[in-house]
């Protein structure tokens, strides 16, 4: 049984932000070579450095402002990807790469406050978010975060099979 669901940054906001080359936060965008991998925000897949091409922004992954909310950089591929679709597992190349992505998941409740930490480390990720939505019920989703640059990979959201019908 299906118990989260991933949610990468949309199809649709990857092409707003590359029609336009400006973030939500009015930021002038450029486009580079890639010198780590990232993950792209969209397709959740690693690039590959030197050869893709990829766009910095700023992005919040929140809708209420508060002092939780956490503005920092991220990457999208340069070009048109498809959103991560096997949501119902963490993205397999990001889990299996402990070292490159050294993952934090934090928990949030209902208002958007912060109430929940824990570093990956040698846990498997998929495992570990079941465990946190089942033992808190307080905890409404999460972000996966890199715990060593703080920065946004995605969103996994609690998933009751009565929501998908």
């Amino acid at each position: 049984m299906n118990k989260f669901k991933i949610v990468p940054l949309s199809k649709a906001y990857a092409e707003k932000i590359r029609q336009t080359m400006t973030d939500d936060f009015g930021h002038q965008l450029i486009e580079t070579v890639a010198t780590g991998q990232g993950p792209c925000r969209v397709s959740l897949r690693p690039f590959n450095k030197g050869v893709d091409k990829r766009i910095l922004l700023t992005h919040s992954p929140f809708s209420i402002d508060n002092a939780y909310n956490q503005p920092g950089p991220v990457f999208i591929n340069s070009d048109d990807v498809e959103e991560y679709a096997d949501v119902h597992r963490f993205p397999p190349e990001i889990k299996a790469d402990k070292k490159a992505f050294p993952i934090t998941l934090i928990g949030y409740n209902d208002e958007q406050q912060m109430v929940s930490t824990r570093l990956v480390r040698d846990a498997d990720i998929d495992e570990l978010i079941v465990e946190i939505f089942d033992r808190q019920p307080d905890v409404q989703y999460l972000h996966a975060r890199n715990a060593q640059a703080c920065c946004f990979i995605c969103k996994i959201e609690r998933f009751n099979e009565a929501d998908s019908q």
